[in-house]
């Protein structure tokens, strides 16, 4: 039905084509994000407001989209589980949740670094913070929950549960700067429009943004890996991948 994706869901097939993409999106992710760094960092100007410090968006922004690529990713994974019950999707989502946690920690983090001398505060309960803490704990929850239950068919089920209702705070995060009054200004790349930022600061952050984004593909698929090499350990196909 799905094409290309029912032969990537099958566990040799998948294992065989992460062994061959890892090196290469691993080098591309390394060249990205050298390149986003040098740009961002030396070549980009300061900003005409915020002066040095406004650099930091070229972790913060990248990290905060893969916070909710990550989670909308899993969220899809749990529904094609749930209705079509496609073998990969379970392994995904295990994969993908430390990733999305981690960047959603980092996108915390950096915010609050930038938040003190942009905004006065550390820290402030307004919506766009609030719900990406949520985020964060949405990941956490799913990651519990598979670790709590002996179970993994039952663990999986409840966590697509909890990962398909779990996304409506996506929208939220997203549009809550337009919603409701916060300390966040409005969307300046991604909008309706021509991005507000200069291309002199808007290359960097794509850049940036893409060998973040090759670095979770990356990351997941190490983990996946890992998981099916749980999963099989001692199956026949295993063993004549490992040997090649």
């Amino acid at each position: 039905m799905f094409g290309p994706l029912d032969k990537l869901g099958s566990p040799p097939t998948f294992y065989r084509f992460a062994e061959a993409a890892l090196p290469w999106l691993g080098g591309l992710a390394g060249v990205l994000i050298a390149a986003g760094l040098v740009l961002g960092l030396g070549v980009a100007p300061p900003d005409y407001q915020q002066g040095e410090v406004y650099r930091i968006i070229y972790i913060h922004v990248p990290a905060a989209w893969l916070s909710l690529l990550l989670y909308s990713a899993m969220a899809v994974a749990a529904l094609l589980g749930l209705v079509w019950r496609m073998r990969m999707t379970h392994v995904f989502a295990l994969a993908a949740a430390p990733v999305g946690a981690c960047f959603t920690l980092i996108t915390l983090v950096t915010g609050s670094i930038w938040g003190k001398p942009t905004w006065g505060t550390w820290w402030s309960w307004d919506a766009r913070l609030t719900s990406e803490l949520i985020l964060l704990f949405m990941y956490l929850g799913f990651i519990a929950l598979q670790e709590a239950m002996a179970n993994d068919r039952l663990a999986w089920r409840s966590g697509a549960v909890l990962l398909v209702v779990g996304w409506v705070n996506i929208p939220i995060i997203h549009y809550s700067v337009e919603w409701w009054h916060t300390l966040h200004q409005p969307a300046s790349i991604l909008r309706l429009g021509t991005p507000a930022l200069h291309s002199s600061m808007l290359i960097p952050l794509l850049t940036m943004a893409v060998g973040l984004m090759v670095l979770a593909a990356v990351l997941v698929l190490q983990r996946m890996q890992a998981e099916l090499l749980r999963r099989h350990a001692g199956s026949n196909w295993l063993k004549e991948v490992l040997q090649a």
